[in-house]
């Protein structure tokens, strides 16, 4: 807890420097400003608003729960032509197509998860199995991501996720794809299903568990307050989950993120996605050393306003945190289950 070491993350394949010390240094750095905590409830010039009109001119429905559409800016369009072929090792491309899809959680710009109701939850659960279904029929990855708050590159505060399929493994699905190959290849369980049994005994770095789920401060973390959520049974994809694993979730997740937003009694900013088996083609595959999970990846360290910078040593070396995984966990878990602004 004192002294500086090294934690080797099995799921990347890399290693994370941790300072504990490090934290009492004082900070003369860049402040952040905290969430506005004002956002109108509905705004016609809010594209993401119920019957608002978008960049492209379309206008929302007035939907009353979740809203799916394709992005207005997409990152990946389904028919983009092929690269021309190199003419040396060292200058390669390839193909690459998609989808990219923008949904709304709720039609209430002022309302994140951690405050929706638990069947609200639930709902965003279901889109988000029913996208992972229909993309992944023919897309070999389909990346279900949450950026939340302005520190995180969020431009809207409406609560919104994204879903990108495209027609290759992106890098970090084909690291987790080798890792949790050879971890099932050399010990003949799952990594993440071996490593949720480990935490689930240990509690060391717990923050909530229920009969179905649990969030654990990861060993390896490399952001201050970095979580990971695990199944406790052996699940291969998003859409694999049954109903009841569904409601779990739905309850898990609130608390997770009310804790969040208790930390430091702030609309907590995060970028968290889901990572699964992949699908396409894939789906005809051996996918047993896939478990699914979700990270979470924030970026505030001592308060609302400080926030961890991933820049020099972290670039160009390795990445450095400036608590133990443990007491992150513990400040975590010690944190009440309801939410600040409803006390």
């Amino acid at each position: 807890a004192e002294h500086q070491h090294v934690r080797y993350n099995p799921l990347r394949d890399d290693w994370v420097l941790v300072s504990a010390h490090r934290v009492k240094r004082p900070w003369q750095g860049q402040l952040e400003k905290p969430p506005p905590e004002d956002v109108p409830r509905w705004d016609p010039k809010n594209p993401l608003c119920p019957g608002a009109t978008r960049a492209n001119g379309e206008v929302n429905p007035k939907y009353e729960g979740t809203f799916v559409f394709p992005n207005d800016f997409p990152a990946l369009q389904p028919d983009a032509p092929e690269p021309d072929d190199s003419d040396h090792p060292l200058f390669r491309a390839a193909p690459a197509q998609g989808v990219c899809k923008v949904m709304c959680f709720h039609p209430w710009s002022d309302l994140t998860l951690p405050l929706m109701s638990l069947p609200e939850i639930r709902a965003v659960i279901d889109t988000w199995a029913e996208l992972a279904t229909e993309l992944g029929a023919s897309y070999p990855w389909v990346q279900i991501f949450e950026n939340k708050g302005a520190m995180m590159g969020c431009s809207n505060p409406h609560p919104h996720c994204q879903v990108w399929a495209s027609s290759f493994l992106p890098n970090e699905a084909r690291l987790e794809d080798r890792t949790q190959r050879q971890h099932l290849s050399q010990r003949g369980v799952p990594m993440l299903l071996e490593y949720a049994e480990q935490e689930a005994c240990r509690k060391e770095r717990l923050v909530v568990e229920n009969a179905d789920w649990l969030v654990v401060v990861p060993y390896w973390a490399v952001w201050p307050y970095q979580t990971l959520l695990l199944p406790r049974r052996h699940v291969c994809r998003l859409q694999d989950l049954s109903d009841s694993e569904k409601d779990s979730l739905a309850s898990i997740m609130q608390r997770l993120l009310i804790k969040y937003d208790n930390l430091f009694e702030v609309s907590f900013p995060y970028s968290m996605g889901w990572h699964g088996a992949p699908t396409g083609t894939y789906l005809e595959e051996d996918c047993r050393h896939w478990q699914l999970h979700a990270h979470y990846y924030p970026p505030l360290l001592r308060s609302a306003t400080v926030r961890k910078f991933m820049v020099g040593y972290e670039m160009l070396a390795q990445a450095q945190r400036d608590l133990t995984p443990e007491q992150a966990a513990e400040r975590l878990r010690s944190l009440p289950e309801v939410h600040y602004k409803k006390k």
